[in-house]
């Protein structure tokens, strides 16, 4: 078998810069396009498949390792005597990465859900070669190292005597067929990087932090293998007038202290347009009134939680004389009225809900 470092020209301590351009070098002058030689084709793929091994640190590691008759570890000794590694060629096609996108929602996205179109930079399958890797027009041919079997042996000398070990070839790198003529577009890859529109379907009631998975939604793998999987953060931007509890809207109403007394009829404004809330008679702060089917949507679930609104009793601080002497005779009217203590009750204080 020839020396990958002999067919490139180089020496065995020469640095990847100098073995690559060696390779282009050498590559220019035997490609086919340009050189109809006899042999021109043979030598191009010697060049080829010695740049796969050399250009690759890993490859050329265990080159060098299988090429050195004294360089036989014990690793080496144990997956001889019990197995491991690679059998048989390898597949060229690769699962791509799982992709991770985050997503910032409004209030009202999350509450309705909401279909969105992402752009996002990432790996899709080449369109030249439609994953193959190679040259339209070839194709993958058949190792000629280790003759489809993605596999090496090489007699070596250890402390038990010659022995024959089995390593990945590195000529093909186990795959069992190399790629003479590699797509120009995806550089042999089989996928290429590109721009492209995620199409997210996002559910009503989603909540802060949530992670979202699409299986099949990531980057395209190496040799036009299948994509991995798409996570989506989702961040849900705050509002100003509203909250979130669980599924429940929420949000706080002030009241003049007469219509708290005396009930009133209010109209606010919610994601559902302009609705009428009627307070009663006598509400006290810490009061809620809900609304059912206002909230967010039930996540998993069909329906919606309730608007609910947290009634807030504003007491005047400044008083002209006329609002001061009616207070004065409404205190005369209510002289039972005192001031006390409460006594406590079990629990955390709670405001009585109304709906």
């Amino acid at each position: 078998m020839a020396d990958h470092y002999e067919i490139l020209g180089v020496s065995r301590s020469a640095s990847s810069e100098e073995i690559k351009k060696a390779y282009r070098k050498l590559a220019r002058e035997l490609h086919p396009d340009v050189n109809d030689s006899d042999d021109a084709q043979e030598r191009f793929k010697l060049v080829t498949h010695a740049y796969e091994v050399l250009g690759d640190d890993q490859a050329r590691r265990r080159y060098d390792s299988g090429g050195d008759s004294q360089s036989f570890g014990f690793g080496d000794i144990f997956e001889t005597f019990f197995g491991g590694g690679q059998r048989g060629p390898r597949s060229r096609a690769e699962r791509g990465q799982d992709a991770l996108l985050r997503v910032e929602l409004s209030f009202e996205e999350a509450i309705f859900g909401v279909e969105k179109s992402i752009p996002v930079d990432t790996a899709v399958l080449c369109d030249t070669c439609n994953g193959s890797c190679a040259k339209p027009g070839t194709s993958p041919k058949v190792c000629d190292i280790c003759h489809g079997s993605g596999q090496v042996q090489t007699q070596v000398r250890s402390l038990l005597g010659a022995m024959v070990t089995t390593s990945p070839c590195g000529s093909c790198r186990g795959y069992g067929h190399v790629i003479p003529e590699p797509c120009l577009d995806c550089r042999g890859q089989g996928r290429v990087r590109a721009r492209r529109d995620i199409e997210l379907k996002i559910p009503a009631g989603v909540e802060d932090g949530i992670r979202l998975q699409l299986s099949g939604s990531g980057e395209v793998g190496f040799g036009g293998g299948p994509s991995g999987d798409l996570y989506v953060d989702i961040s849900i931007a705050p509002h100003q007038l509203y909250g979130r509890s669980g599924d429940e809207l929420t949000c706080e109403l002030e009241l003049p202290l007469h219509e708290a007394a005396l009930g009133t009829l209010v109209k606010i404004k919610t994601f559902d347009g302009e609705i009428e809330l009627q307070i009663p008679a006598g509400s006290q702060t810490g009061d809620t009134v809900s609304v059912k089917g206002k909230g967010f949507g039930r996540l998993r679930q069909s329906g919606r939680g309730d608007l609910v609104v947290t009634l807030s009793v504003k007491i005047p601080t400044k008083l002209d004389s006329k609002q001061k002497e009616l207070f004065r005779t409404l205190a005369g009217l209510r002289k039972a009225d005192t001031a006390g203590l409460v006594p406590r009750k079990s629990g955390a204080f709670q405001g009585r809900r109304r709906g």
